[in-house]
């Protein structure tokens, strides 16, 4: 059969491998959740005001965890609430984010990324994120961590037909480190 001339000319261009892997859609980064924690490390009064701001920033009923076991020295008792946290996700936890990273000046250290490609820092005072000092509240410290994934995780959870994650498609380190610096233009120090 003989070849047309459209046949010659629709030749296939070579495409990097890097190339590809950067052009699929699977492979983008997203935050699975956003998990903010207060730990007052006694239950109460002070951790139903904790529980307060954490209202006010997500808008959302945190949840009260308790001890799993008692610690003397430091006065804490099993099965005591001690802590309150909420997550966040989609659009909402993004926002929150950007408002804790502004706090942090963009700015991460390179031990504050897991080898699950996950960060989480924490901030001393909750009014640098613009709620509004309330001398009835006081001031808490809290710590944020970002779950990070790709789309296509949910094979590794399902009921039925369940399967793992294939090692490329896993959230490394780099990527989670890459992500920070592309979407909010930060900076990590003392890189390792």
């Amino acid at each position: 059969m003989p070849k047309t001339a459209a046949a010659k000319t629709n030749k296939k261009v070579r495409v990097s491998k890097e190339e590809r892997i950067n052009k699929n859609p699977m492979r983008k980064l997203k935050i699975d959740k956003l998990v903010i924690n207060i730990c007052v490390g006694e239950s109460g009064d002070r951790l139903t005001r904790a529980a307060k701001v954490l209202e006010q920033l997500t808008d959302q009923d945190p949840v009260f965890s308790k001890a799993r076991y008692t610690v003397r020295t430091f006065g804490i008792r099993r099965n005591e609430k001690n802590f309150d946290f909420v997550a966040v996700r989609g659009e909402k936890a993004l926002a929150i984010l950007e408002k804790a990273l502004r706090v942090k000046e963009f700015e991460l250290k390179a031990k504050n990324f897991s080898k699950t490609g996950n960060f989480g820092f924490g901030i001393d005072e909750h009014i640098d994120l613009g709620i509004k000092y309330d001398p009835s509240i006081g001031i808490y410290g809290m710590d944020f961590y970002v779950v990070m994934t790709r789309a296509g995780h949910r094979v590794s959870r399902r009921r039925a037909q369940r399967s793992r994650v294939g090692v490329n498609h896993k959230v490394s380190t780099v990527d989670a480190m890459q992500w920070f610096i592309d979407t909010f233009q930060g900076s990590i120090t003392d890189k390792q």
